[in-house]
């Protein structure tokens, strides 16, 4: 059932997803396997893709509906998004799930006139973790700002219990994604007495010799990147190329992947990254994936990506969004459910370590109790290590929790100036 978006007429747009309008539940998968972010979303989109498959093929579906997930390539591009999102509207989607910043901040509008839902597990627009501002996006289990707080936690546990006087890198894609995180290192540089240096790459992030030059001449102590795709890619070899500290360098959780470490081969050892869930094979849940998904030849890819942490990121969003489902199901009682029940669903989601066990997923993330006014979650993340002896990524941490009162008190913010600036009364009372 995956499709692939062409925009070259309004016929064609029609052509292309006009089939999924059939199916008992429509999840679109705006998808990109092309152009220089595709090592990155082509794992993500198989993980997404397959677990709806082990869905149908082991359960018939959720609640007895079958789900059709018709694939749509963005190639990361906002234009092409939005047009991928005009296109599968109309074929009652329940939820859209972008994997991009730039697409998620044009389509914040349009899902609140259509009353789409818009999840956005990790990225998008952080301030949306306010569901009395943003009632139809979902960022739980994370987002950006925890996780430079989170990295901050961890780099000062390193640093023997204290940044000041320490000087920390930001290396960040120069677009809404990359730019997310400052205010929160700027608050948090005043607070903790470190020096905050800024070194933006354009995309798409080949050409960063400037920046590890400036690296290398001013000498951080510790290095932090938001970045992604071969930027990432670059960046390390980069890193490795001057001899900068491995153990130093800390990537927040789309600068994470195995695609992004090993053309360093042994130079990327150390390197560390953030997650909001775990990773690897050692899960239940694979042991179905296998069976039911790609011994039966059913899988979306090549196989080759199964198990890594952008497969397991997008087998953790297919997930939050069939227990949303599910939740709908239940709340509104009926499994042919609409979009708005299963805005629903996400709101009143209750995914607890039970559950996730039940699921075949024991301790793979953190517990989730959604309400009006919080769409945003535990805030939590763990810390993983890159160990290129055994091509695996070890936990180097347990789960840490980020500065609550100082992202509440940034979120706060935020919403209330998009509230106010969009006419948007706060809801929840």
């Amino acid at each position: 059932m995956k499709k692939t978006f062409t925009a070259l007429a309004a016929a064609a747009i029609a052509a292309t997803v006009a089939a999924p309008a059939m199916a008992d539940l429509t999840v679109p998968n705006l998808s990109y396997r092309t152009g220089p972010y595709a090592a990155n979303g082509i794992p993500y989109a198989d993980g997404f893709n397959d677990y709806f498959t082990l869905l149908n093929e082991r359960d018939g579906g959720i609640g007895g509906e079958k789900v059709v997930v018709p694939e749509c390539e963005t190639a990361y591009n906002t234009e092409k998004g939005v047009e991928c999102y005009e296109a599968t509207k109309g074929d009652g989607a329940l939820a859209y799930n972008p994997l991009s910043t730039g697409i998620t901040y044009q389509l914040i509008p349009k899902v609140t006139a259509d009353q789409h839902v818009l999840y956005t597990p990790g990225y998008g627009r952080t301030s949306a973790a306010n569901g009395k501002v943003f009632e139809w996006v979902f960022n739980y289990p994370a987002n950006y700002w925890d996780g430079a707080s989170i990295i901050v936690k961890y780099l000062t546990e390193k640093a023997g219990g204290s940044l000041s006087g320490k000087k920390v890198a930001l290396v960040y894609h120069n677009s809404a994604y990359g730019k997310e995180p400052i205010r929160t290192l700027e608050e948090l540089a005043k607070k903790d007495g470190f020096e905050l240096e800024l070194l933006p790459v354009d995309h798409p992030g080949q050409e960063q010799k400037s920046q590890w030059l400036q690296i290398r001449r001013n000498k951080p102590d510790y290095v932090i990147m938001y970045g992604w795709g071969v930027m990432n890619q670059v960046a390390i070899q980069e890193a490795v190329n001057i001899k900068y500290p491995m153990e130093n360098f800390v990537g927040i959780w789309w600068s994470g992947s195995e695609n992004d470490v090993k053309p360093a081969g042994d130079g990327a050892n150390g390197y560390t990254t953030i997650s909001f869930h775990s990773t690897g094979m050692d899960f239940p849940v694979y042991a179905d994936l296998k069976q039911y998904v790609h011994d039966a030849g059913k899988g979306a890819g090549a196989g080759d990506q199964v198990g890594t942490m952008l497969y397991s990121r997008g087998v953790y969003a297919a997930m939050i969004i069939s227990e949303a489902i599910r939740k709908a199901q239940e709340v509104h009682g009926t499994s042919a459910v609409t979009p708005a029940q299963v805005r629903d669903g996400f709101e009143q989601l209750d995914l607890t370590e039970a559950r996730l066990t039940e699921l075949g997923l024991p301790g793979f993330a953190q517990p989730i109790t959604a309400t009006c006014a919080d769409h945003g979650g535990p805030g939590s993340a763990k810390m993983f290590q890159w160990n290129a002896a055994s091509g695996q990524w070890d936990a180097a941490s347990d789960w840490i929790q980020s500065d609550a009162e100082l992202i509440d008190m940034l979120v706060a913010e935020d919403s209330a100036a998009f509230a106010a600036e969009n006419n948007i009364a706060e809801r929840c009372n």
